[in-house]
């Protein structure tokens, strides 16, 4: 697969050149899910997506300082419509804190950040919050709590946000749309968050951001709560929302998911990006220590950890 092209200023990064085995030439322990037609398609579209194409999200020598102490340093990438970027990383390497930089909820301490073509490292939270509820992008937090008013209902919820983007009289379709693409039946749409499991909750969260519609969807492990089943069914969610045009940044620090849903992927350790390429080649292939590391912890069927790569 032909990259998006991206502004990397970042000499460490390795841009992985091979696609089926790791270095030692042996088969990597991720299996990388053979992808939809619509997939497919999508893919094929990236390819041909010219060079002047405005990404949804260009971020270029981003970095992010809590007091002395920098915790994300030369930061660039880009995600171009309706292209999945996974993000992935030990606990630490500072994930959560750039999805939450990119839109708004860490402030930045040096770099450009573009959102739907609009230079954002200026906003205020008040026009960030405007920002987001224009539909230029939206954030699907781990926690589902941190997003979700204990008070309302769960359509309540969604209608909420779909509301401030569309209006009273339009909001009703998306948001029963989108309760019905995360796979949440009718009879729970009356409870409130504290009635539901940690998976019902994490997906009325993901309802609530594709209400909106975004341009630009940001999740944190959008799928760490959810059952082998509603996992999967999420992930069409995911997969089918990025074909209809959304870009999406998804962290997680699940190998084999990002695998099966992402075009590429970036490797962040440290607060920098080591490793980036298209998914199928940086999970097969890896070419920085770090990547082979985080890859030979996955645990195999029989409970062992992968051979190292």
């Amino acid at each position: 697969m032909t990259q998006t092209p991206t502004i990397s200023k970042n000499p460490t990064t390795t841009q992985t050149p091979l696609p089926d085995q790791n270095s030692a030439g042996t088969p990597s322990p991720i299996q990388t899910a053979s992808p939809s037609p619509n997939r497919e398609g999508t893919r094929a579209r990236l390819d041909a997506t010219p060079s002047h194409c405005t990404p949804v999200l260009a971020v270029e020598d981003l970095s992010v300082r809590f007091g002395p102490l920098e915790v994300l340093h030369g930061i660039s990438f880009e995600v171009a419509p309706g292209e999945i970027v996974g993000l992935i990383g030990e606990s630490g390497s500072g994930k959560t804190t750039l999805g939450r930089a990119v839109l708004g909820a860490v402030s930045i301490s040096g770099g450009t950040l573009e959102v739907d073509g609009q230079r954002v490292e200026g906003l205020t939270h008040r026009q960030w919050r405007r920002f987001r509820r224009e539909g230029h992008a939206q954030y699907v937090f781990q926690d589902p709590l941190r997003s979700l008013d204990a008070r309302f209902t769960v359509l309540r919820s969604v209608l909420e946000g779909a509301t401030e983007t569309f209006g009273k009289n339009s909001a009703e379709a998306p948001a029963h749309r989108a309760l019905h693409a995360v796979g949440l039946p009718e009879q729970l749409w009356g409870r409130r968050p504290g009635a539901l499991s940690g998976g019902q909750r994490q997906r009325v969260a993901i309802a609530r951001a594709l209400a909106v519609q975004p341009r630009l969807l940001v999740c944190d492990e959008p799928v760490s709560a959810l059952d082998a089943s509603s996992r999967s069914e999420v992930v069409d969610t995911l997969r089918a929302t990025a074909d209809a045009g959304t870009g999406m940044l998804l962290i997680s620090h699940d190998l084999s998911s990002l695998g099966s849903i992402a075009d590429r992927v970036l490797v962040l350790n440290d607060g920098t990006i080591v490793e980036s390429g298209p998914a199928a080649e940086v999970l097969g292939a890896p070419q920085h220590p770090y990547t082979r590391k985080l890859i030979a912890a996955i645990p195999t069927i029989s409970g062992a950890t992968a051979t190292p790569l």
